[in-house]
């Protein structure tokens, strides 16, 4: 019977499956499989989807719960978690525990499960940073695997997951490397310092960056139960060195940020709002007021019309500036 997947996507596009199933452990999943109806798709918290159309085949929810403390290696802790926790909560639950590592991802919408796949990332942390390997299921085979680091690919906002492995795994687990105190805390970016300078925070601890992200993101980005929404819809580009050459001679505005392999990385929000998209309606979809990086849902939208904005912006900023924007958010 078909279902609508509507509650089941923060962009809150009404895409209908054909079938939908959830389940809560590996031992159902293998059961599901057999007489699961194909094309297969799993689906987390739907942080990162776009539907610009229904899902012939069977959508399979994943709520694998739990979250336990594997062992402890001198100043760090392992802790293995389940596919289908609410990766807000468990940086929460992380603080609460005295576990550092992942405060800079506070606030950031999705699963652990999709977590990997996309490396989610922020204010100077990405999650291969504190990644150790995840149990997945084989949904071709129902066989289960083990991925290392290395076998993940991680890349910025990649993953083996977005490439060869696409749609063929279900991620059951994920183990984490966090740390213990003393912490060390990575308030590097401005955003960061600003909020902990306003709130008087001289000595700042994993609790206190986790609260001054929040703060920004908050500030910044639109709550999907109010206005439907994947967060940033596009990759910040990264540059070779004599593509931004060539950008800084023309706009030497721009703003930029060496990355470790050498390029330069440019907010693609600023390219979207120097086209003059930022708070531009289309319909029943935009750019949001508050960053333009973000696309919404005024309600009532379509994956097709937001997709249709996705390329009209991207065509936008490639006619002005040269630089040819990737979506981050995964396109059904």
């Amino acid at each position: 019977m078909p279902k609508s997947l509507k509650p089941f996507n923060t962009f809150g596009i009404d895409a209908q499956a054909a079938h939908f199933e959830a389940f809560a452990s590996e031992a159902e999943l293998a059961a599901l499989l057999p007489r699961a109806a194909q094309p297969l798709m799993i689906l987390g918290g739907g942080s990162n989807v776009l539907f610009t159309r229904d899902w012939p085949g069977t959508v399979l929810h994943n709520r694998i719960l739990g979250k336990a403390v594997l062992h402890h290696d001198g100043p760090h802790v392992h802790v293995r978690v389940g596919g289908g926790e609410n990766w807000h909560d468990l940086v929460l639950w992380a603080v609460a525990q005295g576990f550092g590592g992942i405060e800079n991802l506070s606030l950031i919408p999705g699963t652990v499960g999709a977590a990997p796949i996309q490396n989610i990332g922020a204010y100077g942390v990405e999650l291969k940073d504190v990644f150790v390997q995840l149990e997945a299921l084989d949904l071709q085979n129902g066989s289960t695997r083990v991925f290392t680091k290395a076998d993940c690919q991680f890349g910025y906002r990649d993953s083996v997951f977005k490439r060869e492995a696409k749609g063929r795994y279900a991620i059951l687990h994920v183990v984490f490397n966090l740390h213990l105190p003393p912490h060390q805390v990575h308030v590097s970016y401005g955003d960061i310092q600003r909020e902990l300078h306003k709130n008087g925070v001289t000595a700042p601890g994993i609790a206190d960056v986790s609260r001054a992200v929040i703060a920004i993101r908050s500030s910044k980005l639109p709550d999907p139960a109010v206005l439907g929404n994947c967060g940033s819809f596009f990759k910040n580009p990264e540059l070779e060195q004599a593509d931004w050459a060539r950008l800084a001679a023309q706009h030497p505005e721009a703003p930029h940020f060496p990355t470790p392999e050498g390029r330069v990385k440019v907010p693609a929000g600023w390219l979207i709002e120097q086209c003059g998209w930022k708070g531009k309606r289309v319909g029943n979809t935009g750019a949001y007021e508050k960053q333009a990086l973000v696309l919404v849902n005024y309600g009532g939208t379509t994956g097709a019309e937001v997709k249709a904005l996705a390329e009209a912006i991207v065509d936008a900023v490639w006619a002005r500036f040269g630089v040819r924007l990737e979506a981050e958010v995964n396109m059904i």
